[in-house]
This record gives C-alpha cells, structure tokens and sequence, in this order.
C-alpha cells in the first residue's frame, strides 16, 4: 500500500522532458500529481499517468494552454476538487523556444513566445497563490527559469526576453507571497538532454555541433532531466522552507552566480 499522500501537486508540460521528471520525482516524493501539457501531447501524458500510478500515487490529467486565463483557474480548482487535498507545489514548467536574432524575430513569434512563457507563468502564478492562501497559506511554487535569464544569448531575444522576466516575477511574487508563508523559486537549466536539444543539433554531421557545444560546458557533458528534477525535489520538500526568490542554476558550470 502506497503512504499516505502528502497533498498534490501540479506540473505544467509534463508530457515529456524535464516536466514529466519533476512528476515522476514528486510522485515518488508522496504527491499525488496533476499533469498538463497541451492536446497533441495527449498520449504522451497518458503514458506518464500510467507510470506514475504505478508508483502508488494518484494521478490526473489536464489539457489545455498555460497562456489561457480562464483555463489556469479551472484547471487549479478542478484538480484540487478532484484531488480533497492541498495545492502544496505548483510547477510551472511549461514554455517553447525559439532561435532567432532580433533582427529576424516577426512579431508575431514574439508574441507567441510571450504568451507561453512569460504571460503563461504569470497566470500560473496568480492562481497557484490564490488557492494556496484560501487553504490557509504555505506551499511551493517554482517556475522554469534558465541560464538565458541570466545572460543573454545570441538569437535567442524572444526565449531570453522571457526567462529574464521570469526571473524577476519571481523575485516579486516571492516578496508578495512570503507573508502567506509561500515561497517561489525557479530552477534554471543549461543544456539538458531533452528533445529540444536535440533539435537544435539535428542538422549535426559527425557530431561536429555537438563536440563544440558540449566544449563550452565545463563539465563536459549536457545535464539530465532527473538531475533538475531532483533540486525541484528539494525546492518543494519542507527543508526548503527558508529558500525564496532565487533562480538556482544547474548548467553544469556554464554560468556562475
């Protein structure tokens, strides 16, 4: 028999990736997990429902865009109706990429890209906190930042635009949300094994790209989504509880704080 649940949490683009091993993670952590992404990646989510249910843990799904208001708040009250328990982590994971220089970025990318990441956090954040303070406070939220929300990077103006505002909606909600005793963070990767690697490297030959993409990392290796995982682990365990506004880098050593 599975322990006892210690409340739920929601992870948003958890179909694959870095989003479904923070689920997976959690799960194993004791949260019962509500997943999202959106409808092409249906199977995708059904196939980390599956997994996560073996583990002994609750598990429910949510289609829909992050960017929509109205679904942001239904999908918090339903889990949480659907779940009898406390938000105690929300994730806000989900986000595109986009590689363009400012020169060549159309507006329209621009706005696509902002809805997703930036506007898309925001609302996650909103209605994570609303319900979290009518449970009576406390609870963890933890956004996706980057390493290009703390440098910038050439052709990246829209992805970078968004995770340097993430970074500082962070810092601001951490400050709005410390007196609920609700702490926000983010973890900001660097290059990790994630199907969005490997389309940037799709066109490698002989594995040229890769040797010099993998040469600029001081460690020598790109990083794992369980490795992310496991500090969004610790970010949403209780011995977290005096850690707030911080955008905690696992690049590998590709950007020191």
């Amino acid at each position: 028999m599975a322990e006892e649940s210690k409340g739920f949490a929601i992870i948003t683009g958890s179909a694959q990736g870095i989003g479904r091993s923070i689920a997976l993670k959690l799960a194993e952590d004791g949260f019962d997990i509500a997943l999202n992404d959106i409808q092409s990646q249906i199977a995708r989510l059904k196939e980390a429902e599956d997994d996560i249910q073996k583990l002994g843990r609750r598990c429910s799904i949510f289609v829909g865009d992050i960017s929509n208001e109205e679904f942001v708040k239904g999908m918090i009250q339903e889990a949480a109706s659907h779940f009898g328990s406390k938000l105690d982590v929300f994730v806000a994971n989900a986000g595109v990429v986009a590689n363009k220089s400012v020169i060549e970025t159309p507006v329209e990318e621009w706005d696509r890209v902002f809805a997703i990441n930036a506007r898309g956090t925001f609302l996650c954040y909103k209605y994570a906190a609303v319900q979290m303070i009518s449970q009576g406070g406390g609870g963890r939220i933890i956004g996706a930042g980057s390493v290009s929300g703390k440098q910038g990077r050439p052709n990246r103006i829209s992805y970078c635009g968004t995770k340097f505002a993430i970074r500082g909606m962070t810092q601001v909600a951490a400050l709005d949300l410390a007196k609920y005793g609700i702490t926000v963070n983010t973890y900001a990767p660097g290059a990790i094994e994630t199907t969005m690697l490997a389309e940037s490297l799709a066109d490698d030959t002989g594995g040229v790209k890769r040797a010099g993409y993998l040469k600029n990392i001081p460690m020598g290796r790109a990083g794992q989504t369980n490795e992310v995982a496991s500090l969004v682990s610790y970010l949403a365990s209780k011995d977290a509880g005096y850690i707030t506004g911080q955008s905690i880098g696992i690049n590998g050593g590709t950007h020191l704080d």
